[in-house]
């Protein structure tokens, strides 16, 4: 534990270090330091003492170090900042996504567990705070607003309000409010809304926010209830008006197809603002070992026409700013010595990592494997609060009539969904899916209420040729299968049930491919190896249900299916709702019965 005796200590040594009159702990030489406040690149050697930088001085053979390193002219960056993420979304425990990421040159993050929070409420929070010290990975954590995202149209595992909300920004570890994404909460001033905003800003901490499709008079609204960034951009225009109205954005990886038209719009204002930060948000765990996280985001902003010194100062000193760290995201005496070292503008490829003065990763691999933070903490389990299903329980059922036909609403596309209406043949009681369709269902997993199953008719996604399956879905995270025979949805859901949660793919009867992750239905218990390799085989295999159409229609859209704060209509446990209006709808129009 650090005390303010030892804090005194430390400054008092690096005071004498960088004045000459002892040796640093550890110096290192002929550095190019990527200068992230003047854009400069200048050659430098830095000296550190204990876990802080001393000095950043001109190379000076005058200077002594107990240790000594020759960089040989490497360029030299602070380390990476992530300023919004769901490490859930990599579906491994903290210290296993630690191992990744710092060796790519991340060495501070600021995660929201709200995945967690939906499924476990407070206590998935603690998991999280809990998992995540004593790491080479800083971990900042968010206090999540949205349990649920959606009250009303949907049940997840917990419900937070005010007081929640103010016990978790007493936390320490907690630096603020996860993004806010009940919009319609905020705007209309829910009591719920109003409550958790208030506990942000008497907290004094940060409020984020989750804007998707907020524009004039709703986006000024919005921030005028205390909200103050946001990483939904839907567009360059919708960036651009979001930065102009005084938020802090966070470009995101997630959605690659988006950054060069960002880019491009960037390009035209008359300077880079020092409010536009960078985050992954969510990245499955294949991409994070093959493609990186925040490193990849920083290579494609590059490759898009910004210049490497701009998108690094986006990703390090900008986000300091944002989380209000002014120990971090700079090489500069005072400061936490998180850099790394690499060699080419273009691509940039960390050499070695270093995390408070300790070299802890080389040519992206850690030096040492990364423990989990306490061997004592249990992670949770036994969350799929489900009894098996039988394949009835994933037929299309229509009351009132046996033999007939029905008119009924159904979801139509993929990411932004429409409502649209189709007629189907109904044949005992159940309606015969129409070409081209296919069936969305979801069912409570959370064991909150004796909840019966939902299934809606789903246009824009093709004919399924088989089952999906998954037990993270975006918000609530209750069990969601997408498919058109009931048979393999019955058995994809049930796999999912026995071992605990994680996401199934089924075809003719048989499992095609499947991860478990039963750590809160979201988690797996593998090295990142190997579940890296099994996630990617569930994508590769999900090609032989779906027809993919990027950049909507995508595997990782399952997840998001129902994510029911969203305009449009989205199936929750609770039914089909209009994200917009925020109602639950009847999906049958009207029905009429013919001779049998």
């Amino acid at each position: 534990m650090t005390t303010h005796a030892s804090t005194l200590s430390l400054r008092r040594r690096a005071v004498q270090a960088a004045l000459g009159q002892i040796p640093f702990d550890r110096l290192l030489k002929n550095a190019q330091l990527i200068d992230v406040v003047t854009g400069e690149i200048r050659r430098v050697d830095i000296g550190i003492t204990g876990t802080m930088i001393a000095s950043v001085h001109p190379c000076d053979d005058n200077f002594q170090g107990v240790v000594t390193r020759d960089l040989a002219g490497a360029y030299l960056a602070p380390g990476l900042i992530d300023t919004h993420v769901h490490v859930e979304s990599s579906h491994l425990p903290a210290h296993r996504y630690a191992q990744i990421v710092v060796a790519q040159g991340t060495t501070t993050i600021f995660w929201d567990p709200h995945e967690l929070a939906n499924v476990l409420g407070v206590e998935g929070v603690r998991y999280a705070v809990a998992s995540s010290r004593n790491l080479p990975l800083r971990v900042i954590c968010a206090a999540p607003s949205s349990v649920p995202s959606t009250p009303g149209l949907e049940t997840s595992g917990a419900d937070f309000g005010g007081e929640q909300m103010a016990t978790l920004l007493a936390w320490p570890e907690v630096a603020g409010v996860a993004e806010v994404m009940d919009m319609h909460g905020v705007l209309n001033g829910s009591d719920r809304m109003l409550e958790i905003l208030a506990a942000g800003l008497c907290s004094g901490k940060l409020i984020e926010g989750h804007a998707r499709g907020l524009k004039g008079a709703e986006l000024q609204a919005y921030l005028a209830a205390g909200v103050s960034s946001d990483h939904e951009l839907t567009s360059a225009e919708d960036a651009l008006e979001k930065l102009r109205a005084g938020l802090t954005l966070q470009i995101r990886g997630s959605h690659p197809y988006l950054l060069p038209d960002i880019v491009a719009a960037l390009q035209t204002l008359p300077h880079l603002s020092s409010q536009i930060t960078l985050c992954t948000d969510d990245v499955p765990p294949d991409f994070l070992l093959e493609k990186g996280g925040m490193l990849a985001l920083v290579n494609t902003l590059i490759a898009c026409g910004l210049r490497a010194e701009d998108v690094l100062r986006m990703a390090t000193l900008n986000a300091a700013l944002r989380l209000q760290r002014n120990d971090l995201g700079l090489i500069a005496a005072g400061r936490t010595a998180d850099f790394f070292t690499f060699d080419s503008l273009v691509n940039i490829q960390p050499l070695q990592v270093f995390v408070a003065g300790e070299c802890v990763a080389e040519r992206g691999q850690m030096l040492a494997e990364v423990p989990a933070a306490d061997p004592g903490l249990l992670p949770p389990r036994d969350t799929m609060h489900l009894a098996p299903l039988q394949a009835a329980d994933f037929q299309l059922k229509i009351p009132g009539v046996n033999h007939g036909k029905a008119r009924l609403r159904n979801i139509k596309g993929a990411r932004f969904t429409q409502w649209s209406e189709t007629l189907v043949d109904v044949q005992h009681g159940v309606a015969v899916i129409p070409e081209g369709f296919s069936l969305i269902w979801v069912q409570h997993r959370h064991g909150k209420y004796l909840a019966k199953p939902q299934i809606a008719l789903l246009e824009g996604w093709g004919e399924l040729r088989g089952a999906i399956a998954t037990s993270y879905s975006h918000d609530a995270h209750n069990l969601v299968v997408l498919g058109r025979d009931p048979a393999d949805m019955m058995l994809a859901a049930n796999h999912l049930i026995a071992c605990g949660g994680g996401m199934a793919l089924s075809q003719q009867g048989k499992l095609l491919a499947s991860v478990e992750m039963p750590i809160a239905g979201m988690l797996a218990d593998l090295p990142a190896s190997e579940l890296a390799a099994q996630f990617k085989q569930l994508r590769e295999r999900s090609a032989d249900i779906a027809d993919w159409q990027p950049p909507y229609r995508v595997f990782k859209a399952i997840e998001g299916t129902c994510l029911a704060c969203n305009a449009g209509p989205h199936l929750t446990d609770l039914g089909l709702t209009d994200g917009t209006t925020r109602q639950i709808i009847d999906p049958i129009l009207e029905v009429w019965a013919t001779a049998e």
